[in-house]
């Protein structure tokens, strides 16, 4: 561990996962059927114009615009990667946005399905957020992102317009997240979230205005 990151500890599963693993086996679980896996990695510049068919849009107006993905205000209805991610992975891209409250978002080792049917959304993956909260906090959440268990990154604000390149590692139970490399939160998950359910990353998004790119994916 670098010295002087932030870090957060977690042990017995929350009750909020609890709900959201019961949820899907009881109406026959959340991960998308079928979907590859990542082979020896996964990229994607966003030269095109649709979105494509490897992902799932849930609600949020997800555009491609300028070889770009762009969105705003999508209210955590994700757009997830219809690829599975194997337990040791690493995902960058790079994210940029207008808004002077920051909030870029994403989330990883996800289901793959699941998104917002109302304010209230507790994800079923770790969810990064940059400048969340009207620029004022950075956080790494295990599941619910107003939850006490979630780790607290150093005070970076998002600067609009800036371009960061993010890089987000799982090793083990061992979560960092980077921001133009340099850590900005790290956590230690003692019941890494695992297996079908939690093995799919999603772009999200609650109001700001967002770009994202050069999105890459590899085992570790």
């Amino acid at each position: 561990m670098k010295t002087g990151a932030p870090i957060g500890k977690l042990g017995t599963s929350s009750a909020s996962a609890t709900v959201a693993v019961l949820s899907c086996l009881l109406f026959g679980g959340c991960t998308p059927q079928g979907d590859p896996g990542i082979g020896t990695g996964f990229s994607d510049d966003f030269e095109r114009t649709q979105l494509g068919k490897d992902y799932k849009s849930t609600g949020g107006n997800w555009r491609v615009e300028r070889g770009q993905l762009h969105v705003h205000g999508a209210k955590n209805r994700p757009l997830w990667l219809l690829r599975v991610l194997p337990h040791d992975a690493r995902v960058e891209f790079d994210a940029r946005s207008d808004s002077a409250e920051g909030d870029i978002k994403v989330e990883v080792f996800g289901d793959g399905a699941s998104y917002a049917e109302q304010d209230s959304y507790v994800a079923t993956s770790y969810v990064v957020i940059f400048g969340g909260w009207s620029n004022s906090a950075n956080v790494l959440a295990r599941m619910d992102e107003h939850g006490e268990d979630r780790a607290v990154g150093r005070p970076t604000k998002v600067v609009p317009g800036k371009t960061y390149r993010f890089r987000i590692d799982r090793i083990d139970g061992t979560l960092t997240v980077w921001v133009d490399d340099e850590v900005l939160v790290k956590m230690d998950d003692s019941e890494p979230l695992t297996g079908r359910g939690h093995d799919h990353f999603g772009f999200n998004n609650w109001k700001s205005s967002v770009w994202f790119d050069n999105l890459k994916v590899t085992p570790l």
